[in-house]
């Protein structure tokens, strides 16, 4: 009969870890509109602290090092990013008033296309719906403004006690994390190999990407090349969309203005040498830093960019491999000890 019963300390353990189960959730829902902004303070950390190191080893103030840390990420990462955002926001306000016009001439392409292959594609496509759909993501991209502020703001005054606590923030977790120290190193060179990786990786690779389909904007006489730039080397950072975020509106858009030759040009320059470069440049800059599987990469990124945002592109890919890491710990610690039992 009495070994039915629940004892006293076991309900005790469950109330309290109901407890923490709790107040985690109510934590973590009210943070998650500003995780990109605690995420974004981990990733500079990670990539930041060896300077941080540096700096304290040669007799720098804590708060001085941070300052400088802080203000150099600002100007070298964040204002450029700003400034990108805020071009890309331009121009598509600029498409989203002449949406329109510009379905208009697509559409006048696309009846030309259908005479010559004979097959009925207009009519599927609805103008409205097309020019409604630009009109509403433009104002939502636009009226995000507060939230950036915020996620920037919330990133910097939690990098700021990374840095300037670096010794007793690794305290406090060895403390409150219960696994064995030899672990959590081994999840911590997990994550600072990952978040290296894919925080200079994924965008260098961009960047390089970017400058190749630039000289082909300018071989090829694209209007406004530097523009066109920029939205490749956004798109290369995104996963199924790459480089084709800028190749192919691109070759719409020269179709548009007659320039076929130029347009049949690009979109070929687009497909052999740009789409060469990117596994090029890709399994150069990857190899020198965390050597990742393509399918950590691809369902990570599945999965990181709808949590995280944009940054998703980062602790997507991370979040696969901590799990596998874990389930591997877990096999070694608990795994073993059964097998002896």
């Amino acid at each position: 009969m009495n070994s039915r019963l629940i004892s006293p300390s076991l309900l005790r353990q469950l109330f309290m870890l109901g407890l923490i189960l709790i107040f985690g959730y109510l934590i973590l829902e009210e943070m998650l509109p500003y995780l990109s902004g605690i995420l974004g303070a981990i990733t500079f950390f990670l990539l930041f602290r060896g300077i941080m190191k540096k700096m304290l080893a040669k007799g720098w103030k804590p708060w001085v090092g941070a300052t400088i840390i802080m203000i150099s990420s600002l100007i070298v990462i964040i204002i450029p990013i700003w400034l990108i955002i805020q071009l890309l926001a331009s121009k598509l306000k600029d498409a989203a008033r002449n949406s329109e016009k510009i379905m208009a001439v697509i559409k006048e392409k696309l009846g030309l296309l259908e005479h010559h292959i004979g097959i009925d594609v207009m009519s599927s496509i609805n103008s409205q719906d097309v020019t409604s759909w630009v009109s509403d993501n433009v104002q939502s991209l636009v009226g995000s403004t507060f939230n950036v502020v915020m996620a920037i703001s919330i990133m910097y005054f939690i990098l700021y006690y990374m840095l300037t606590n670096m010794e007793g923030l690794k305290r406090e977790l060895s403390k409150y994390l219960p696994i064995s120290d030899n672990n959590i190193q081994l999840i911590s060179k997990e994550v600072n190999d990952i978040v290296k990786s894919n925080a200079i990786g994924i965008p260098l690779v961009a960047f390089f990407q970017g400058l190749v389909a630039l000289i082909g904007y300018y071989i090829f006489g694209v209007p406004d090349p530097i523009f066109w730039f920029v939205v490749t080397f956004v798109g290369s950072m995104i996963p199924f969309v790459g480089t084709a975020l800028g190749i192919v509106p691109v070759t719409i858009l020269l179709f548009s203005q007659g320039h076929n030759w130029q347009a049949i040009g690009i979109l070929i320059y687009g497909i052999t040498v740009v789409g060469v470069t990117d596994n090029v440049f890709r399994i150069i800059i990857q190899n020198k830093l965390a050597n990742l599987h393509p399918l950590i990469t691809l369902i990570g990124v599945i999965i990181g960019v709808p949590l995280f945002g944009f940054i998703g592109l980062i602790f997507g890919p991370l979040l696969i491999s901590l799990f596998m890491l874990l389930v591997k710990i877990y096999r070694n610690e608990y795994g073993l000890h059964h097998k002896k039992l």
